[in-house]
């Protein structure tokens, strides 16, 4: 996919233009992306002023419910805090012959990346403690996408252990059609019916509450940013209402510069660790499974899968 032979695009983009009588003067590749073409829209002003807009053209199966999750994920954010791009629509059109889709965002001055680690976690601690999940309850009104998998999380549930087992066990089916590995099998169905209720339901359980905090979904270094106006941003997210700390299982392994301890540190700061304190590590460790399975399945070159597990664990946040 390029934007050579990409004339429909320009067409339907003009038509969701945030700023009546504006026109498109360039559309250009702006970075790269596993899953879609980055772009940067340069249109012109009624004014004559210049504006930049960013744009994510996707095309096959996943286009339409990734451009559409993520603008109804960023609209949701940015009832609560503006560390993301604000979004100004999203949309689907055909060229020679193939659907593809689009979404069209805020452009940010990116000034370097990763986010400094106190200037995340003041972002992310903002996101997880003022958020308010419109049902008071667990999941999404819509399916959002990480990677490959459309997210099992759009449902809404008071239980945390129910949405995260609904999720986990759609991504352990997808590996288990893909690995071929028995042993991976067992060991999936091991910690979908043992470990997550016996490290999740505590949280809810003997007086313990826990508050269901809208989080990006997808936080690692290259999905994070510091502006040219020296703020802390965050962008293609995959957001539902979770645990707060689930943000922090993207973390574990150590292909991060997240990974490294100021980050989480910097972030307990700000949020203190839910009860069971002592069950922290583990729910860490469950929590990066997502992550880490999706990555072997999904990302190309990953040497995730191996036979003597991940390297990384043993630096627990």
């Amino acid at each position: 996919m390029s934007l050579s032979d990409q004339s429909q695009l320009w067409s339907t983009v003009s038509q969701h233009l945030p700023i009546l009588g504006s026109k498109i003067i360039s559309i250009k590749q702006h970075g790269t992306s596993y899953y879609g073409l980055p772009a940067r829209v340069t249109v012109q002003l009624l004014s004559g002023r210049l504006v930049d807009y960013f744009l994510k053209v996707m095309q096959g199966d996943l286009a339409q419910p990734s451009c559409e999750g993520e603008y109804e994920a960023l609209k949701e954010i940015r009832c609560v805090c503006t560390h993301a791009p604000a979004p100004y629509s999203w949309g689907k059109y055909t060229e020679n012959g193939i659907e593809h889709a689009f979404l069209l965002t805020e452009f940010i001055k990116i000034q370097k990346q990763p986010a400094d680690p106190s200037a995340l976690a003041s972002a992310l601690a903002t996101l997880h403690t003022q958020s308010t999940s419109p049902t008071g309850k667990f999941g999404f009104h819509i399916s959002t996408v990480h990677t490959h998998n459309i997210q099992n999380i759009n449902f809404w549930t008071p239980s945390w252990c129910e949405l995260f087992t609904a999720h986990l066990s759609r991504i352990v089916s997808h590996a288990e059609t893909h690995f071929q590995w028995p042993l991976f099998d067992a060991v999936g169905q091991l910690v979908l019916s043992t470990v997550v209720p016996a490290l999740l339901l505590p949280l809810q359980t003997n007086g313990r509450t826990i508050k269901p905090s809208l989080v990006h979904g997808d936080c690692w270094d290259g999905n994070t940013a510091m502006g040219e106006d020296g703020r802390a941003y965050f962008f293609d997210v995959d957001s539902f209402y979770a645990h707060n700390e689930f943000e922090l299982g993207d973390w574990r392994a150590r292909r991060h510069k997240l990974s490294e301890r100021d980050y989480g540190e910097a972030y307990k700061k700000l949020v203190p660790v839910s009860e069971p304190v002592e069950d922290w590590d583990s729910r860490n460790l469950l929590y990066s499974l997502t992550w880490n399975i999706c990555n072997a399945l999904f990302v190309p070159g990953s040497t995730q899968k191996e036979p003597y597990g991940v390297s990384g664990y043993d630096n627990a946040l």
